[in-house]
C-alpha cells in the first residue's frame, strides 16, 4: 500500500502543477471569461480548462477509479478509489487577481482521504501529503507550529460573514489574530507552521477533499467545526464545514464556534 501512495502522491502533485500551470495562462488576462453559475457563484474558463485537463489523464491511467469535481459530472469506476479535483479553489479571489488561490487534488478510499495536494500556482509551491508517508512541501518535510495558546494564535477563514455573531465576538475575545488568508491557502499556512488555524463553516466535498490528511500528517488535527467526522465525499454543495489546527488548540475552536 505504501508504494500505491507514494505513486499516487507524485502523480497528483504532478497533476495539480500541470493544471496550475493552465490557471496561471489565465491569471489577470484582460479577456479572461467569467459566468455565473447556478448556485451564484463564479466560473471562468480557467477552472474548466484545468478540471478538464486533470480528468483526461487521470482517465488515460486508472481508466477504473471515481472521479468527483467542482466543474463536471461525477464519473463512477470500478475501483474503490476516488480523486477529488477543484481546479481554482478560490475563484473569487482568481477573479479579481489575488494570487493566493489553490489548485487542489485527493485521492480518497474507503477509509477517506489517502493522498492529499494543495498547490500554489503563483507561488510555484507544492504541499503534498499521503497517509504514513509524512507532509511535504516542495520536498521537504513539514509540520505544524507548536503553539499551545489561542491567545496569539493567527487563525484564518475564507469569510468572517459565515460566523455567527456569537461565535465572532468569542473568537475577538479570544485574542486570536483573526485574518482572512483564506480558502485553500489557510490550510497551506497551517500545516506548514505559519498559522495555528483555518476555519471554515461552510463548504463543498471538492474544498476540503486534501485537509484530513494534510494536517494529520503535518501532525494537526482536522475535523467540522462541531469536532466532528472531518469530511464526506457524498455531501452536497455547502454542507459541510473545516476546522484544521495545529491540535494544541483545536479543542479552545471547537468550543469558540459553538459559543452561543
Amino acid at each position: 500500500m505504501s508504494d500505491l501512495i507514494e505513486t499516487l502522491m507524485s502523480e497528483a502533485s504532478e497533476l495539480a502543477q500541470a493544471a496550475g500551470a493552465v490557471t496561471l495562462e489565465a491569471f489577470r488576462a484582460s479577456a479572461l471569461s467569467v459566468e455565473i453559475k447556478a448556485d451564484g457563484t463564479e466560473v471562468t474558463s480557467a477552472d474548466r480548462d484545468a478540471e478538464h485537463l486533470i480528468r483526461e489523464v487521470i482517465k488515460l491511467r486508472y481508466p477504473d477509479h471515481s472521479i468527483l469535481g467542482e466543474e463536471e459530472d461525477d464519473l463512477i469506476g470500478d475501483a474503490n478509489l476516488t480523486w477529488i479535483v477543484d481546479p481554482i479553489d478560490g475563484t473569487k479571489g482568481f477573479v479579481r487577481g489575488v494570487p493566493l488561490y489553490t489548485t487542489l487534488l485527493a485521492v480518497a478510499d474507503e477509509l477517506g482521504p489517502m493522498v492529499g495536494v494543495i498547490h500554489v500556482p503563483v507561488l510555484g509551491s507544492t504541499l503534498v501529503a499521503g497517509r504514513g508517508m509524512g507532509c511535504w512541501l516542495d520536498g521537504k518535510r513539514c509540520k505544524v507550529s507548536d503553539r499551545n495558546n489561542l491567545n496569539g494564535a493567527l487563525v484564518n477563514t475564507s469569510s468572517y460573514e459565515t460566523f455567527s455573531s456569537s461565535a465572532l465576538l468569542a473568537l475577538k475575545a479570544s485574542g486570536a489574530q483573526m485574518r482572512a488568508w483564506g480558502d485553500a491557502f489557510g490550510y497551506y499556512l497551517v500545516a506548514t507552521g505559519r498559522s495555528e488555524a483555518m476555519i471554515d463553516p461552510v463548504c463543498s466535498p471538492w474544498d476540503l477533499a486534501p485537509m484530513p490528511v494534510i494536517l494529520e500528517e503535518a501532525g494537526g488535527q482536522f475535523s467540522n467545526i462541531e469536532g466532528g467526522v472531518s469530511f464526506q465525499l457524498d455531501a452536497p454543495p455547502d454542507s459541510i464545514s473545516g476546522l484544521g489546527t495545529n491540535r494544541s488548540i483545536h479543542n479552545d475552536l471547537i468550543e469558540v464556534m459553538g459559543s452561543q
